[in-house]
This record gives C-alpha cells, structure tokens and sequence, in this order.
C-alpha cells in the first residue's frame, strides 16, 4: 500500500510538469518593413523596419520549412526583391532570428514617374 502511495504520488506530481513542457507555443515576434538584400545562396533576408524616425535592419534565416506567400500562393525565395514590403513571422533562435512565415504585402513606389 505505501508503494502504491509513494508511485501514485510521483506519476501525478510528474505529470503537469511533462504536459506544461509539451503545451508550451513558440516563442515569436513579427515586424513588417521592406527588404533590403536577398541572400538567395545563403537563406537569409535584411528587412529594413522600424516605427517614426527610428529604423532598424533585421536579419532573418530562411529555412527550408519557411512559408513565403504573395496574395495567398506560394512564391519562391528567388523571386523576392529589395524594395518588396514583407510581413514576417520569426523566433530568436541561438544563432540568430529564423523566418517561420513571409508573406509579400506590396512593393515600395520608386517616385512619380518621369513624363517627357
């Protein structure tokens, strides 16, 4: 009976513990900026971002697992460009920030156009 008790006690002291690890969403942030460079050979992208005056350039890892969406169909990495306006969802891992998901917004105007 005591040993009954004592694995009783362990298994369900244990328990919350295993579930809250399992459970656990991943940690992630989004910004949305413009791109700045595509590293098509390397997976990356620089973001330009930021809010008022203040801007910064994010470097994000793009994996193989990385959804990149335009209008709500697939695109390929190659085909976006500096000056595209991105909504990125990523994570800081270890060796830096990961895109999980890219989804292509718009394209930054280059100015009026010229008239003759």
């Amino acid at each position: 009976m005591y040993r009954f008790a004592i694995l009783s006690f362990v298994f369900l002291a244990a328990r919350p513990l295993t579930g809250a690890a399992q459970q656990a969403p991943a940690a992630h942030d989004s910004l949305k900026g413009a791109i700045r460079v595509v590293d098509v050979s390397g997976r990356a992208l620089e973001v330009t971002t930021g809010v008022g005056m203040a801007l910064r350039v994010v470097r994000l890892q793009v994996s193989g697992a990385t959804r990149v969406t335009a209008a709500g169909a697939d695109l390929p990495l190659a085909q976006l460009q500096p000056g595209d306006v991105v909504r990125v969802s990523y994570g800081g891992q270890p060796g830096g920030y990961i895109a999980y998901a890219i989804e292509r917004v718009g394209r930054m105007a280059t100015g009026p156009e010229r008239t003759p």
